[in-house]
């Protein structure tokens, strides 16, 4: 099944089952059919048998790659979750509950799960804690304590700690937050993001004055007070004006310090909220760590991706196809699948369990997409391979909404729906009217359906296919990879499309559709990116590549176009000597970038 080395040291690192005893797993059909019982006896006795079937059928010749988690834990009785990452629960501004949240996110690291957190609750440093005479120190400060404990816990196991923090633009600790990873020692398991509301952003648009707040009555006499709805309120509140500062400034300030380190992210919050299908009964303020899944507090990701280049029927001819009614069935059966993990899945915390059988929310994805665009003869940066893969995530995401309703009918709908609200969701109103009709008469199983994860590592394990929607890094590479002891290792790697071209085409040239990262401009990335969005109920995660000797006004205009055209967020990567690489060219490729990949 493998057809490189890493690949297979992937499987038997992070996904083959050992029993105590010393018993493994003879080769990766085994972990499929491990990973396809255990899902399969969450059906009925009678139905079980025909769902294993099914389930092992859809994983076989890596069609679809459960998420992580689910590979490595599903079947093996082990105490932990197959959930791949949670948005931990809201940080209370006082020692009591700052150390409740650090041992609630070590416990659900220690289980396997990646955390997200919000920092916005923890008042700004210098600001008094009056009811302990005490100068509060700020949010970066405890951020340190929770990069500690990752680190800990990572020494003890050879996956890698993955954290979120985000912070709101008009906390009064902005700067320090944006600021905090010029400094390649810090928050190293952190990924920092700031959540940028539309306000600011016409702010910045207009060149206004941007106030810098925090919820604090007692403060009001200093510098007025400003209704804003914070984080963890239902409602906007009075919040204390600690100091002002130019929109603009604090913007290119955020921007310089992407531009020179690769972070943070930019979430574009208010229309997360907006287009999230339980506007009703939520409002997010953070992600997993990478990006495509915003979550309420307490909520899980649940993830898997369809490997497209299984779907390419005859590569590299002039009747080469991508096989939609293929990818359609195996969307059906994967719906059911990545259902299933939530009743076969451990959970960290009691909360964490209520808040997904609540909404029971899911994240069906891609992977492969830049190599099978490669093999069907279409240039990653054209309007035919934007329409394709377009056309692609409207039969997945359509697909899923059907297949769910007719789970609903069959196991029940989410316990939380409410069907009105929901149908007037701003993203389900974008669906067809058959969706909008079986919601109405059965309900709907999941609240969300679609993301796009970066599927870094079981895009390895799927013998190197490109990820999630990015482009093909390079053709040949090198990747570090840990061994179980916590040790790199480094592998040559070749990419997946250009080594079956090679195979099927041995001394012939590359033809022009075989195209690289540092070969498109940024414009093609949030081309791409866009042309999936509306697809998308959750988010994308993805990295726009850029060169290192770009414009910095240029490289700032990305963020604006991708608020411009509609996305959630935007992540940039610009080769630094701050961020480091797990990505390197061949010495014969031309040098190139380094990228930095999430698994």
């Amino acid at each position: 099944m493998f057809s490189t080395p890493i690949s297979r040291r992937i499987w038997e690192t992070k996904y083959r089952f050992r029993t105590p005893s010393g018993t493994t797993e003879r080769d990766i059909t085994q972990t499929w059919g491990r990973v396809a019982h255990a899902l399969a006896r969450v059906e009925p006795e009678p139905a079980r048998r025909r769902w294993e079937r099914r389930f092992y059928t859809l994983l076989e010749d890596f069609r679809f790659l459960p998420g992580g988690r689910i590979l490595a834990g599903a079947g093996t009785g082990r105490r932990v979750t197959l959930f791949n990452c949670f948005v931990m629960g809201l940080i209370d501004d006082s020692l009591d509950g700052i150390f409740d949240a650090l041992k609630e996110g070590a416990v659900t690291l220690q289980q396997g799960g990646g955390i997200g957190y919000d920092f916005s609750t923890l008042r700004p440093k210098g600001m008094a804690a009056r009811s302990a005479g005490s100068i509060a120190s700020g949010p970066v400060s405890f951020m340190r304590i929770w990069d500690s404990m990752c680190a800990t816990l990572l020494s003890t196991s050879n996956r890698r700690g993955a954290m979120m923090a985000t912070l709101r633009c008009d906390h009064p600790d902005i700067e320090d937050f944006v600021d905090a990873k010029r400094d390649p020692r810090e928050l190293r398991h952190f990924n920092l993001s700031v959540q940028v509301t539309d306000e600011f952003m016409k702010a910045v648009r207009e060149d206004r004055e941007w106030p810098l707040v925090f919820p604090d009555r007692a403060r009001a006499d200093t510098g007025g007070t400003i209704l804003r709805r914070w984080t963890g309120t239902d409602a906007p509140v009075p919040c204390a004006v600690i100091r002002t500062t130019r929109a603009r400034k604090l913007w290119d300030h955020i921007m310089r310090v992407v531009y020179e380190s690769a972070e943070p992210g930019v979430l574009f919050i208010d229309r997360i909220n907006q287009l999230n299908n339980l506007w009703y009964r939520e409002h997010i303020t953070a992600t997993n760590p990478c990006g495509e899944i915003p979550l309420p507090p307490y909520g899980a990701c649940d993830l898997g991706s369809i490997n497209l280049t299984r779907f390419v029927r005859s590569p590299f001819s002039s009747t080469a196809r991508l096989d939609l009614d293929g990818i359609e069935a195996t969307t059906r059966t994967a719906t059911r699948l990545l259902d299933n993990v939530i009743h076969a899945s451990r959970f960290p915390l009691p909360q964490q369990h209520e808040r997904e059988h609540g909404c029971r929310r899911i994240g069906l994805g891609i992977t492969g997409l830049a190599d099978a665009l490669i093999m069907l003869g279409l240039h990653y940066d054209s309007d035919q391979a934007r329409s394709l893969a377009r056309e692609t995530m409207r039969r997945i995401c359509q697909t899923a909404y059907r297949s769910s309703i007719a789970l609903a009918l069959e196991k029940g709908a989410f316990p939380t729906l409410d069907i009105e609200a929901h149908l007037a969701g701003a993203f389900v109103q974008g669906l067809p009217q058959d969706v909008h009709k079986g919601i109405r008469r059965h309900g709907i199983r999941n609240s969300h359906l679609t993301a796009i994860a970066p599927a870094g590592t079981i895009s390895l394990l799927a013998n190197n296919v490109s990820s999630g929607l990015e482009p093909v890094f390079d053709f040949r590479y090198r990747r570090k990879v840990l061994d179980t002891q916590g040790r790199a290792h480094e592998y040559e790697l070749d990419d997946y499309a250009w080594r079956l071209w090679h195979t099927t085409h041995p001394g012939s040239p590359l033809p022009p559709q075989f195209v690289r990262a540092r070969d498109l401009p940024p414009q093609a990335h949030l081309e791409m990116q866009a042309a999936l969005q509306s697809c998308v109920d959750n988010a994308i995660s993805k990295t726009i590549n850029v060169p290192e000797d770009i414009d910095f006004s240029r490289f700032k205009s990305i963020y604006a176009e991708a608020y411009d055209k509609g996305l959630k967020g935007c992540t940039t990567y610009r080769p630094n000597p701050i961020s480091g690489a797990v990505l390197d060219t061949l010495a014969h490729s031309e040098g190139g970038p380094r990228c930095c990949v999430a698994d």
